[in-house]
């Protein structure tokens, strides 16, 4: 405000040295003629002037005064404001202060109770060691007293009650495991039976066994010179041309063809019997058809991957995995056609996951490529399952189905559901009546090791192999093996065979204890 006051002055006085210069101009151009005129107006004019600056001057000290009066006012009732602010904190600290001093004052009646509490336990402690002391000088005692009437030490009467109670514990727990199993068993077979049933129901694939052709028919023996050719050149190129041993003998009219490779093998039979019906057979011409059987059986073994694949609605099989399965048409097991036996389990893998809701597709994936090791398994060390797990992991199909493959026989152990179905399709598939034919021998050493392994229990009086190797039938003394011990006999016998036997499908142990009564008539 007095910074406006002096701008106000400033002016005042600007305006008189105006107003004094303009006298002096119009006295000085005017001449004195027009003086009087000239200072009656300048008088004029000084007269506004002063009137109006007395005006301004007025207005800014009545200004002035307003603002001094507006700031007094806000300063008092700022001042009040922060006066009651003030006095309200001090009541706060002050109630706050009578807060602290009523907890200090409880704090130290419980830090007094506390010490009481302390000094009570400490007696009642002083007082249970005093009778800890006095009990255990009691048992001491009475111990010694128990020794002396029983004639036993206390490690010996441990030992007997150990005993007893593992005996009693071991009855216990063979009565649980009975009743457990049988009600799991009752469930168990209930609805086994209804899926499996329902699988072979839906299933009706007519089944003929074939196996790779290993004899060709000759028109006459004429023709096993001409095979043979002159010096043996004719068969030589036949053995180098295919990989596979001809067997020319005394056997009338046909040749035998020996080799581990079932396509060459194929390879081998059709070409000497295209050289037989062409009736050109020279090294040239042998070199020509087994060239051109060859494409010929490539081609067949990749339609017939491609056609399996399509009948059960499989898509996107790697091109060598549609070569491997097509060569399983070459290739038998106990008989049993590898490839007739791999679509047969994909079919019931796929019915038995339907019906557990798993994932039907996958299943059946499975199931057609779980074998795929038996076409080459003959080339590559290792058990079948292994490296067909290898070769579908090589060609990058699915994890679970990589170990679904794995583990069908047990070579890895079983984690999934899926690995369970294709295990109990291949079983399903392998133990169906005349699905596969077994040697003489090696059916009888599966019977005498079944017989022998069941035999090498404690308790078992004989054991007998029924049902063609399928049920072991084991007879117990009734005096060596209660009830609850033959379910765990039965139990162990079972993992036994399941470790040191190789076998298809599966084994039912039956072990049978009988009681007899025995009275004479005299």
């Amino acid at each position: 405000m007095q910074l406006q006051l002096l701008y106000i002055v400033i002016a005042v006085l600007a305006g008189l040295a105006v107003g004094g210069l303009g006298v002096y101009f119009i006295s000085t151009t005017f001449g004195s003629s027009k003086l009087k005129d000239a200072k009656s107006r300048a008088e004029t004019i000084l007269e506004e002037a002063r009137s109006k600056s007395d005006n301004i001057r007025k207005e800014a000290e009545l200004e002035i005064k307003a603002l001094k009066l507006k700031t007094r006012e806000e300063m008092e009732k700022e001042a009040a404001e922060r006066n009651k602010e003030l006095l309200s904190t001090e009541k706060r600290l002050q109630s706050r202060e009578e807060s602290l001093e009523n907890r200090f004052e409880k704090l130290d009646a419980k830090i007094e109770d506390l010490k009481r509490q302390e000094q009570s336990l400490v007696d009642k402690k002083r007082h249970a060691d005093e009778l800890e002391k006095r009990y255990m000088e009691l048992v001491t005692e009475q111990r010694k007293q128990l020794e002396k009437i029983a004639g036993i030490s206390t490690e010996e009467a441990k030992r007997q009650l150990r005993e007893s109670l593992i005996d009693e514990t071991k009855q216990e727990a063979a009565r649980m495991i009975v009743e457990i199993e049988e009600q799991a068993k009752e469930e168990a077979a209930k609805k086994a039976r209804y899926i499996i049933g329902t699988a072979i129901e839906r299933m009706s694939s007519d089944y003929v066994v074939e196996r790779v052709i290993s004899t060709v028919q000759l028109p006459s023996d004429e023709m096993k010179g001409r095979i043979i050719g002159r010096e043996g050149r004719n068969i030589r190129a036949l053995e180098a041309a295919t990989g596979i041993d001809f067997v020319i003998d005394d056997t009338p009219e046909a040749v035998i063809l020996s080799g581990f490779n079932p396509v060459r093998r194929e390879v081998a039979r059709r070409s000497l019997e295209n050289l037989i019906v062409d009736g050109r057979i020279h090294p040239t011409r042998i070199e020509e058809i087994v060239a051109n059987v060859t494409k010929e059986v490539d081609s067949i073994i990749k339609e017939t991957g491609e056609q399996a694949c399509m009948d059960l609605a499989i898509s996107k099989v790697h091109p060598e995995l549609i070569k491997l399965l097509g060569s399983l048409k070459y290739r038998t097991s106990f008989g049993q056609n590898v490839l007739q036996h791999s679509m047969e389990v994909a079919y019931l893998a796929g019915m038995i996951a339907d019906e557990l809701g798993a994932d039907g597709v996958k299943a059946r994936r499975a199931g057609l490529l779980h074998d795929i090791g038996k076409a080459v398994s003959h080339e590559v060390e290792g058990s079948h399952a292994m490296i067909g797990m290898d070769y579908a992991r090589r060609y990058r199909e699915d994890p679970d189905i990589v170990h679904a493959i794995g583990a069908h026989h047990e070579d890895i152990a079983q984690e999934t559901m899926l690995d369970c179905i294709v295990d109990a399709a291949d079983a399903l598939s392998g133990a169906r009546p005349g699905a596969r034919r077994e040697v003489l021998e090696a059916y009888v050493k599966r019977l005498q090791d079944l017989e022998k392994i069941s035999a090498s229990f404690k308790g078992v009086e004989k054991a007998y192999a029924i049902q063609a190797g399928r049920e072991i039938r084991i007879m117990v003394s009734n005096s060596q093996v209660n009830d609850a011990e033959a379910a765990v006999l039965a139990k162990d016998i079972s993992k036994k065979i399941e470790q040191d036997m190789t076998y298809p499908g599966q084994i039912k142990v039956t072990v049978v204890r009988e009681t007899r009564a025995v009275e004479y008539a005299k």
